[in-house]
């Protein structure tokens, strides 16, 4: 299990005092304004920033770090990806999962068949949809729903699911 999970990305910057504007990977935007520090990923190493200020702007997060005082500054860090410690991650309600938790999860059916690894999660709306490649390229497509998933160890890295007709 990773330390650190994604939570969004660097987009641009916003004005001229250094504020970013930041893609949030999370459902719940708001949730920046319980952060004290965050991780910038940048050139592969990790860098821990302060947060001085977090607003909001339609679906955006705008972040102002300490020690980031002008729009110089904030070009630097692009498409930089903004992390935290799992420790601050929020609370996930019963049968939800962080997507790093998924990826890469061997899948096997009731009857201990193994149909790969999941290597994509996205969302449709009403559920999400699992993404499962075998070691040789098939791709199956499995709905997050509670008549196919019916078990998920994220300790051991493995689902058990039940295929409906038609899936395979």
């Amino acid at each position: 299990m990773q330390n650190l999970l994604e939570i969004g990305q660097i987009v641009n910057s916003y004005g001229i005092k250094g504020f970013f504007k930041v893609v949030p990977f999370t459902d719940n935007i708001t949730r920046f304004n319980d952060l004290k520090t965050i991780y910038i990923e940048k050139n592969k190493k990790l860098e821990e920033k302060e947060i001085e200020e977090v607003k909001y702007h339609k679906n955006l997060v705008l972040l102002k770090l300490k020690g980031i005082d002008d729009i110089n500054q904030t070009l630097e860090y692009k498409n930089c990806y903004i992390k935290i410690d799992r420790k601050n991650a929020v609370e996930l309600p019963k049968n939800s999962y962080f997507i790093i938790d998924l990826i890469g999860m061997e899948v096997y059916t009731e009857n201990e068949e193994l149909l790969g690894k999941i290597t994509d999660v996205f969302p449709t709306g009403s559920n999400d949809v699992y993404v499962v490649k075998d070691e040789l390229g098939k791709q199956i497509l499995l709905p997050a729903i509670k008549d196919v998933i019916k078990d998920v160890n994220v300790t051991d890295k493995k689902m058990i699911v039940h295929l409906l007709e038609g899936m395979v």
